[in-house]
Protein backbone atom coordinates (compact mmCIF):
# COMPACT_ATOMS: atom_id res chain seq x y z
CA UNK A 1 0.00 0.00 0.00
CA UNK A 2 1.22 3.26 -1.00
CA UNK A 3 1.14 6.34 2.04
CA UNK A 4 -0.83 9.16 1.64
CA UNK A 5 0.45 12.38 2.49
CA UNK A 6 -1.46 13.20 5.88
CA UNK A 7 -3.71 16.37 6.42
CA UNK A 8 -1.51 18.68 7.77
CA UNK A 9 1.61 17.48 5.38
CA UNK A 10 -0.77 18.65 2.41
CA UNK A 11 -1.80 21.92 3.96
CA UNK A 12 1.95 22.70 4.47
CA UNK A 13 2.79 21.77 0.55
CA UNK A 14 -0.09 24.14 0.38
CA UNK A 15 1.49 27.10 1.69
CA UNK A 16 4.94 26.37 0.32
CA UNK A 17 3.29 27.02 -2.86
CA UNK A 18 1.78 30.09 -1.41
CA UNK A 19 4.67 31.16 -0.66
CA UNK A 20 6.09 31.24 -3.88
CA UNK A 21 2.92 32.79 -5.27
CA UNK A 22 2.22 29.72 -7.13
CA UNK A 23 -1.48 30.24 -6.44
CA UNK A 24 -3.21 27.95 -8.63
CA UNK A 25 -0.98 25.11 -7.89
CA UNK A 26 -0.94 25.61 -4.23
CA UNK A 27 -5.51 24.97 -4.40
CA UNK A 28 -5.18 21.03 -5.31
CA UNK A 29 -3.17 20.37 -2.17
CA UNK A 30 -5.52 22.46 -0.11
CA UNK A 31 -8.23 20.17 -2.07
CA UNK A 32 -6.71 17.00 -0.92
CA UNK A 33 -6.21 18.10 2.83
CA UNK A 34 -10.05 18.87 2.63
CA UNK A 35 -10.71 15.71 1.55
CA UNK A 36 -9.43 14.11 4.33
CA UNK A 37 -11.20 16.87 6.89
CA UNK A 38 -13.56 19.52 5.11
CA UNK A 39 -13.94 21.89 8.48
CA UNK A 40 -10.33 21.95 8.25
CA UNK A 41 -10.46 25.61 8.75
CA UNK A 42 -7.04 26.75 7.66
CA UNK A 43 -7.08 24.78 4.64
CA UNK A 44 -9.92 26.67 3.34
CA UNK A 45 -8.65 29.95 4.42
CA UNK A 46 -5.81 29.40 2.75
CA UNK A 47 -7.90 27.93 -0.63
CA UNK A 48 -9.76 31.58 -0.02
CA UNK A 49 -6.55 33.58 -0.71
CA UNK A 50 -4.92 31.64 -3.44
CA UNK A 51 -8.19 32.01 -5.32
CA UNK A 52 -8.27 35.95 -4.15
CA UNK A 53 -4.85 36.25 -5.09
CA UNK A 54 -5.62 35.33 -8.67
CA UNK A 55 -8.71 38.01 -8.14
CA UNK A 56 -11.29 35.18 -8.44
CA UNK A 57 -13.04 37.32 -6.00
CA UNK A 58 -16.68 35.58 -6.29
CA UNK A 59 -15.71 32.18 -6.35
CA UNK A 60 -13.22 33.08 -2.34
CA UNK A 61 -15.96 34.41 -0.79
CA UNK A 62 -18.09 30.86 -0.36
CA UNK A 63 -14.87 29.05 0.53
CA UNK A 64 -14.22 31.79 3.27
CA UNK A 65 -17.37 31.69 4.52
CA UNK A 66 -17.44 27.64 4.78
CA UNK A 67 -14.12 28.36 7.03
CA UNK A 68 -16.05 31.13 9.15
CA UNK A 69 -18.42 28.24 9.28
CA UNK A 70 -15.83 25.73 10.49
CA UNK A 71 -14.50 27.88 12.94
CA UNK A 72 -15.94 31.87 13.54
CA UNK A 73 -13.58 32.66 16.78
CA UNK A 74 -10.48 33.42 13.90
CA UNK A 75 -10.47 36.54 12.35
CA UNK A 76 -8.73 35.88 9.21
CA UNK A 77 -11.42 34.43 7.10
CA UNK A 78 -13.63 37.44 8.10
CA UNK A 79 -10.96 39.82 6.87
CA UNK A 80 -10.33 38.09 4.02
CA UNK A 81 -13.98 37.79 2.57
CA UNK A 82 -14.75 41.83 3.53
CA UNK A 83 -11.13 42.60 0.93
CA UNK A 84 -12.91 39.95 -1.51
CA UNK A 85 -16.75 41.64 -0.90
CA UNK A 86 -14.87 45.12 -1.20
CA UNK A 87 -13.08 44.08 -4.16
CA UNK A 88 -16.71 43.56 -5.75
CA UNK A 89 -18.24 46.56 -4.34
CA UNK A 90 -20.36 44.74 -1.72
CA UNK A 91 -19.41 48.07 0.67
CA UNK A 92 -22.13 46.94 2.86
CA UNK A 93 -21.09 43.07 3.77
CA UNK A 94 -17.13 44.31 3.31
CA UNK A 95 -17.99 46.55 6.32
CA UNK A 96 -19.85 44.15 8.57
CA UNK A 97 -16.96 41.50 8.03
CA UNK A 98 -14.65 44.02 8.52
CA UNK A 99 -16.39 44.82 12.26
CA UNK A 100 -16.23 41.11 13.32
CA UNK A 101 -12.44 40.93 12.27
CA UNK A 102 -11.99 43.80 14.55
CA UNK A 103 -13.94 42.50 17.46
CA UNK A 104 -11.76 39.12 16.88
CA UNK A 105 -8.43 40.60 17.10
CA UNK A 106 -8.48 44.39 17.65
CA UNK A 107 -4.38 43.95 17.11
CA UNK A 108 -4.25 43.48 13.51
CA UNK A 109 -3.63 47.05 12.25
CA UNK A 110 -4.55 46.06 8.38
CA UNK A 111 -8.01 45.76 9.06
CA UNK A 112 -8.56 49.80 10.58
CA UNK A 113 -6.98 51.07 6.94
CA UNK A 114 -8.92 48.50 5.05
CA UNK A 115 -12.08 49.23 6.93
CA UNK A 116 -11.61 52.82 6.44
CA UNK A 117 -11.46 52.67 2.86
CA UNK A 118 -15.05 50.99 3.30
CA UNK A 119 -16.24 53.26 4.90
CA UNK A 120 -14.96 56.15 3.11
CA UNK A 121 -16.38 54.88 -0.36
CA UNK A 122 -19.54 54.22 2.01
CA UNK A 123 -19.34 58.08 3.06
CA UNK A 124 -19.17 57.31 6.47
CA UNK A 125 -16.54 60.01 6.69
CA UNK A 126 -15.86 60.73 10.72
CA UNK A 127 -15.95 56.72 10.78
CA UNK A 128 -13.41 56.28 8.26
CA UNK A 129 -11.25 59.05 9.55
CA UNK A 130 -11.07 57.13 13.03
CA UNK A 131 -9.84 54.32 11.24
CA UNK A 132 -7.17 55.97 9.43
CA UNK A 133 -5.76 57.74 12.53
CA UNK A 134 -5.56 54.37 14.30
CA UNK A 135 -3.39 52.55 11.14
CA UNK A 136 -1.20 55.78 11.61
CA UNK A 137 -0.99 55.25 15.09
CA UNK A 138 0.66 52.38 14.57
CA UNK A 139 2.68 53.56 11.48
CA UNK A 140 2.48 56.93 10.86
CA UNK A 141 5.06 56.49 7.27
CA UNK A 142 1.60 55.72 4.82
CA UNK A 143 1.71 58.16 2.34
CA UNK A 144 -1.79 56.03 1.09
CA UNK A 145 -3.36 56.10 4.66
CA UNK A 146 -2.90 59.87 4.81
CA UNK A 147 -3.97 60.26 0.88
CA UNK A 148 -7.33 58.46 1.86
CA UNK A 149 -8.07 60.29 5.09
CA UNK A 150 -8.14 63.58 3.24
CA UNK A 151 -10.77 62.48 1.11
CA UNK A 152 -12.20 61.45 4.08
CA UNK A 153 -11.82 64.94 5.91
CA UNK A 154 -12.89 66.52 2.48
CA UNK A 155 -16.00 64.80 2.64
CA UNK A 156 -16.50 65.52 6.43
CA UNK A 157 -16.29 69.59 4.98
CA UNK A 158 -12.16 69.84 6.77
CA UNK A 159 -10.81 71.23 3.79
CA UNK A 160 -7.50 72.55 6.42
CA UNK A 161 -7.38 68.96 7.77
CA UNK A 162 -6.98 67.74 4.79
CA UNK A 163 -4.70 70.20 3.36
CA UNK A 164 -2.61 68.95 5.91
CA UNK A 165 -3.28 64.93 5.20
CA UNK A 166 -2.35 65.66 1.66
CA UNK A 167 0.93 67.53 2.61
CA UNK A 168 1.82 64.48 4.53
CA UNK A 169 0.83 62.77 1.70
CA UNK A 170 3.18 63.81 -0.78
CA UNK A 171 6.16 64.11 1.66
CA UNK A 172 6.22 60.64 2.05
CA UNK A 173 5.70 59.97 -1.32
CA UNK A 174 6.83 62.48 -4.31
CA UNK A 175 5.29 60.77 -7.06
CA UNK A 176 1.43 60.40 -6.11
CA UNK A 177 0.36 62.18 -8.73
CA UNK A 178 -3.34 62.39 -7.55
CA UNK A 179 -2.15 64.29 -4.53
CA UNK A 180 -0.49 66.44 -5.88
CA UNK A 181 -3.98 67.36 -7.68
CA UNK A 182 -5.84 66.96 -4.62
CA UNK A 183 -4.04 69.80 -2.94
CA UNK A 184 -3.89 71.93 -5.59
CA UNK A 185 -7.32 71.82 -6.06
CA UNK A 186 -8.42 72.20 -2.88
CA UNK A 187 -5.75 75.60 -1.91
CA UNK A 188 -7.12 77.01 -5.01
CA UNK A 189 -10.81 76.26 -4.02
CA UNK A 190 -11.06 76.26 -0.03
CA UNK A 191 -8.31 78.67 0.96
CA UNK A 192 -7.39 81.07 -2.10
CA UNK A 193 -3.57 80.08 -2.48
CA UNK A 194 -3.58 80.28 -6.12
CA UNK A 195 0.13 80.29 -6.52
CA UNK A 196 0.75 76.89 -3.85
CA UNK A 197 -2.48 75.31 -5.90
CA UNK A 198 -0.84 76.48 -9.41
CA UNK A 199 2.56 74.63 -8.36
CA UNK A 200 1.00 71.85 -6.90
CA UNK A 201 -1.55 71.62 -10.35
CA UNK A 202 1.78 71.59 -12.35
CA UNK A 203 3.52 69.25 -10.64
CA UNK A 204 0.33 66.31 -10.38
CA UNK A 205 0.15 67.22 -14.66
CA UNK A 206 4.18 66.61 -14.68
CA UNK A 207 3.71 63.22 -13.12
CA UNK A 208 0.97 62.26 -15.40
CA UNK A 209 -2.24 63.78 -13.71
CA UNK A 210 -3.49 64.85 -16.98
CA UNK A 211 -6.95 66.02 -15.64
CA UNK A 212 -4.80 68.72 -13.50
CA UNK A 213 -4.36 70.52 -17.14
CA UNK A 214 -7.88 71.86 -17.19
CA UNK A 215 -7.33 73.53 -13.95
CA UNK A 216 -4.24 75.08 -14.76
CA UNK A 217 -5.37 76.38 -18.12
CA UNK A 218 -8.31 77.88 -16.43
CA UNK A 219 -6.84 79.56 -13.39
CA UNK A 220 -3.02 79.72 -13.77
CA UNK A 221 -0.41 81.84 -16.14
Amino acid sequence: MSCQPSEEELLQAGIEKMDQQSWSEAIPYFDRALEQNPENATALNAKGVALFQQEKFEEAIPVFTAAIESDSSIYKPWFNRANANFELGNLKESLADFNMANGLDPSQTDIYYNRGVALLGLEEYEDAILDFDAALQVNPNQALVYFNKAKAQLGNNNPAGALESLTNTVNLDAKNAAAYYLLGVTRMSATGEKEEGCADLKMALNLGYTEAKTWIDDFCD
